[in-house]
């Protein structure tokens, strides 16, 4: 059993039972490895203004890695004060996406994101598995998902701080753009 035990439970709900979740449907799936090296979390805003107000939130629990543009859309990533941790696990970071103009998706707790050495061999060790593999093959972090009851879990080869920090170190970032806020502000939410 896993308690709701994470400062950020109450704000973005129960954390560590939503990976917890997910590693028992994987497990149920057929894919068997451990230990699991989670790297993040993802939560997705159902709206820009909540992406704000989380933004704050997650400031006061972490350490803010980037903020950038990222599929025409700002997703800022924390290093946790105080990783979410379970049965032996700990996922130190936690991505915050903002809403996509014009598209529907999935609000709250989205995805967690687990760094293998080989993503060939993920899906070779598991031809039963409904893995996605559209992005294996890209040039910069490519990924396998599979899509489970309680969301997603993306396997990369590279931990997202990581990637955050090549990025960074690059000069690679998008920075969201000054106006953006104002330009995409919704009804009541203000600038």
């Amino acid at each position: 059993m896993v308690d709701m035990n994470h400062p950020l439970d109450s704000t973005l709900g129960p954390l560590a039972p939503f990976v917890s979740n997910l590693l028992t449907e994987l497990a149920a799936s057929g894919v068997n490895m451990s230990p699991p090296h989670i790297d993040h979390l993802c939560y997705r805003a159902a709206t820009l203004g909540e992406y704000r107000r989380l933004r704050q939130v997650l400031a006061a629990h972490g350490e803010l890695l980037v903020e950038g543009m990222i599929g025409g859309r700002p997703i800022a990533t924390y290093q946790l004060t105080e990783p979410v941790t379970f049965d032996g696990c700990s996922v130190p970071c936690i991505e915050l996406a903002a809403p996509k103009p014009g598209r529907q998706h999935r609000v709250g707790l989205e995805h967690i994101e687990w760094v293998v050495c080989s993503l060939a061999d993920l899906v070779a060790d598991y031809p039963d598995v409904p893995f996605k593999t559209e992005n294996m093959m890209k040039a910069r972090n490519p990924d396998v998902v599979l899509a489970l009851p309680s969301g997603q879990i993306k396997f990369h080869l590279t931990s997202l701080a990581a990637v955050i920090a090549d990025e960074v170190l690059r000069g690679e970032v998008v920075v969201v753009p000054a106006d953006y806020y104002a330009i995409h502000a919704e009804d009541g939410e203000g600038v």
